[in-house]
């Protein structure tokens, strides 16, 4: 057996003997294991409860009687984002950000109903998930564990012992590096269970399970090298620790939450009773497309009887006030678009802008990394809201495109007909299907993430190696 191992193996000995260590990982491991079956608890009732939902409303879309295809329209529709599966592991923002949509005729709605808002007020105090265990709590616990590995072998003397021996400064240091690191592999493994057993299901790729086994395991190894670093730095063992504790709030606690505050100083958004005040404007001056004879439509018109080769409405061989809702659903979802892309974009800079100062705190590069890798992240949701959006306007216009071709002008305008057509046509309109990306989009998205943390573990590895050669100069 080497000397690191042998080193390793004696501190393990020391670790267990160690009522804090014994009881602390007991502590984590029950923690773990509760925050793992509430949230997949939770997850699995919220995913069948959308279910149950989307199928209701699909129902009573699709039940509608025969009526005029724009009344279809305006009798609207619900959309429910389904959950990933590696939301259990990880909620990121989905609890703070609304999970249904309604699809009407000339509106875009934002989505609504946050798990926060319908919840009582603990929530906005933090989810206990696997991931808050593994990002606040495990350092937590590493640091009390290992604060005085090195710093007890000096403080009791036996270091110089351990050097007169030939034993090597720099064995010394990896020997207890290696023992807490296994040791954060034993806080690890209730996680990689929970992820195991996600991604048997069938409900998550593999590969996004892995990736967030391996970005974990290298944020407890992280945390390894600075308790290390930080215990062969001081001559004594609560000097360390008074060290690490302050070190472990300001990375875990107080960046994570000072950043995106500063952010979203420097980069505004607007409210959302702003936006709205815009869009409303705007939308009032594109013109009235329940009615043909809007002036703002006088060029459309024109050209629609230029395109035909008529020179009266009545004349033409489509409906053109069915042309005339089509083309305001046009105008209006482009405005609509803008704004919603604008806002987005912002809270994109946002995010790109936190993402900057992953360097100065391996908390916030860690957060983005996992939230990518659970689907829960901004881009996800934006993924969400972008396709309902498209769905929303394909089936409008699909309705507007039955107006235009099965009914006739003449009957549409004329006030005593009440016109009607199948319902047998909306039944046929397919149901909205989210598309998640791809492996390969989200891995690319992680490379940011994963480069600071590399980053982190380079630099952290390089202090310990070079440390460990002091060691042993500082005693002689």
């Amino acid at each position: 057996m080497s000397v690191v191992a042998r080193i390793a193996r004696e501190e393990w000995r020391s670790l267990f003997r160690d009522r804090v260590a014994v009881f602390g990982l007991l502590l984590l491991t029950v923690l773990m294991l509760v925050a793992a079956l509430n949230a997949w608890e939770h997850q699995r009732n919220a995913n069948a409860e959308r279910a149950r939902y989307q199928a209701q409303a699909t129902h009573e879309f699709e039940a509608q009687p025969d009526r005029h295809p724009h009344r279809v329209a305006h009798y609207g529709h619900f959309l429910f984002r389904p959950l990933n599966a590696l939301a259990a592991f990880d909620p990121g923002i989905d609890a703070y950000t609304g999970n249904t949509l309604f699809l009407e005729a000339h509106r875009q709605n934002s989505a609504n109903f946050g798990d926060v808002r319908q919840s009582s007020l603990l929530l906005r105090f933090g989810q206990l998930t696997p991931a808050f265990v593994l990002q606040v709590l495990a350092p937590l616990l590493l640091i009390f564990v290992g604060h005085a590995g090195v710093a007890r072998e000096r403080e009791s003397g036996t270091l110089r012992v351990l050097l007169a021996q030939g034993v090597g400064s720099r064995q010394i240091v990896l020997g207890k590096l290696l023992a807490l690191g296994g040791f954060a592999g034993l806080v690890l493994v209730p996680a990689l269970l929970a992820l195991a057993l996600i991604g048997a299901s069938g409900q998550a790729p593999w590969a996004f399970a892995l990736l967030l086994a391996i970005g974990y395991a290298g944020w407890l190894l992280l945390w390894s090298l600075m308790v290390v670093l930080a215990s062969s730095l001081f001559a004594r063992g609560r000097d360390a620790l008074l060290v690490l504790l302050a070190v472990w709030a300001v990375l875990v606690i107080l960046l994570p939450r000072w950043v995106p505050d500063v952010v979203s100083s420097a980069i505004a958004l607007p409210t959302r009773f702003e936006n709205e005040i815009h869009v409303e404007r705007e939308y009032l001056a594109l013109g009235d497309a329940h009615n043909p004879d809007d002036p703002k439509f006088a060029a459309f018109r024109d050209k629609v009887l230029q395109e035909y080769g008529v020179s009266r409405i009545e004349d033409l061989p489509v409906n053109f006030k069915g042309l005339v809702g089509m083309e305001g659903e046009r105008q209006s979802s482009e405005l609509f678009n803008r704004y919603a892309s604008a806002a987005l974009d912002l809270q994109a800079r946002q995010n790109q802008r936190v993402d900057h100062f992953g360097w100065l705190s391996p908390s916030l590069a860690l957060r983005r990394f996992s939230m990518t890798a659970a689907g829960t992240d901004l881009d996800n949701f934006r993924r969400f809201l972008e396709q309902g959006e498209a769905y929303r306007y394909n089936l409008i216009q699909r309705l507007n495109r039955l107006q235009t071709e099965v009914l006739a002008y003449a009957d549409d305008t004329n006030p005593d007909k009440e016109n009607r057509i199948a319902h047998s046509h909306w039944q046929a309109f397919p149901p909205f299907q989210f598309q998640p990306e791809s492996t390969a989009q989200t891995l690319r998205r992680t490379l940011s993430a994963s480069g600071i943390l590399l980053l982190w573990l380079a630099i952290l590895s390089g202090l310990v190696w070079v440390q460990g050669a002091r060691l042993g100069r500082g005693v002689r």
